[in-house]
């Protein structure tokens, strides 16, 4: 066991890590749309192995593992199970970033629990490793708004960001920054039981926030909503079909704060790391309904502690925001059944 601590105390001071989190690059949004006069991308076919689906693609299961591939199309992950292609008309931004996380999870943290006199703190500094993130946020054939994020090896994320960047981005126009909610213009009546719902694109001007973050808290959010209660379809901002987009109940989210925090460093500070190094975020969530009755807002409120990874935080933001629209819309109903139920009958 001292062999041991030895060796993890001397890679600990040989790795030289940064428990900050390391700063990101992000190209601003463009039109979703066509690409202005049709032009032809050239781009050097390339292609990323050794690629993990963190969240958000279609028809993709979460970390499902495979190889990203670069060409004129656009940029297509292939899966063990799944296939599936962003054309770049389709492509409305592209990021990256690096951040430190935890390596062997939970089998790591009962290492360190084993190591006497404090050992496993030192243990923390080198059981996590970088993640280098790729977000590719886009729309579908629906004009549905979508975020995608991966974890590629090395610097593999920083070279699809320049590709798009040299080869994709110029031919298209440019936009004005973040995505704009689309609201229900019809009045909606409820069928079978069931109620439909827009959930907008977030507002992220308030506060700096990861393409990551702002990715898996959409996704998430999308999921979670799937899952309410008494919910038919869930739209997506920007979706469309053959009938008009007519949803009964709309939310709309902003962010008011968001604080990194870093897994490495509540990992080492041991106890401690439950009050250093904390995830936060927090957001105003207005839910409406096609009436114009309904307009409630209340701030949703999550929070990562201990040695739980930081994107963690996206899915209890996401079930906070769904529990929160299944209560309020459920309060709304009941009470305007009781008014229906109260009011005098015409003559």
């Amino acid at each position: 066991m001292n062999n041991t601590l030895a060796t993890l105390t001397s890679l600990l001071l040989l790795s030289g890590f940064s428990l900050a989190q390391q700063p990101q690059r992000y190209l601003a949004p463009v039109t979703a749309g066509p690409m202005a006069s049709n032009p032809i991308i050239h781009v050097d076919a390339w292609t990323a192995s050794k690629v993990q689906h963190a969240y958000g693609l279609p028809e993709t299961k979460p970390k499902a593992k495979g190889a990203i591939v670069i060409d004129n199309a656009g940029l297509t992950f292939n899966g063990n199970a799944s296939r599936y292609t962003i054309p770049w008309a389709d492509t409305v931004a592209v990021g990256n970033g690096v951040e430190r996380v935890e390596l062997w999870g939970t089998t790591g943290r009962i290492v360190r629990m084993v190591i006497p006199n404090g050992g496993g703190l030192a243990a923390a500094g080198v059981m996590h490793h970088k993640v280098h993130e790729l977000t590719v946020e886009f729309r579908d054939r629906r004009g549905a708004y979508h975020g995608a994020v991966f974890f590629l090896p090395g610097d593999e994320a920083t070279r699809v960001l320049d590709i798009y960047t040299h080869a994709v981005q110029p031919t298209q126009q440019q936009a004005d920054l973040g995505i704009k909610p689309t609201g229900p213009a019809l009045t909606c009546q409820a069928s079978s039981g069931m109620h439909d719902v827009l959930v907008t694109a977030p507002s992220w001007t308030e506060a700096q926030i990861p393409a990551a973050y702002r990715a898996m808290v959409y996704e998430h959010i999308i999921d979670r909503m799937q899952h309410v209660e008494g919910v038919g379809h869930v739209f997506r901002d920007g979706e469309t079909g053959a009938q008009p987009v007519c949803p009964q109940y709309t939310v709309e989210i902003s962010i008011v704060s968001f604080k990194p925090g870093n897994q490495v460093q509540r990992a080492m500070t041991g106890p401690v790391g439950f009050f250093a190094g904390t995830t936060q975020m927090v957001f105003n969530t207005t839910i409406l309904d096609a009436s114009g009755k309904l307009n409630s807002t209340q701030q949703v409120k999550a929070t990562v502690r201990g040695e739980g990874e930081s994107k963690n935080i996206t899915d209890g933001v996401a079930k906070k925001i769904a529990k929160s629209y299944a209560n309020t819309t459920k309060q709304f109903e009941k009470t305007t059944l009781t008014a229906r139920a109260n009011s005098p009958l015409p003559h």
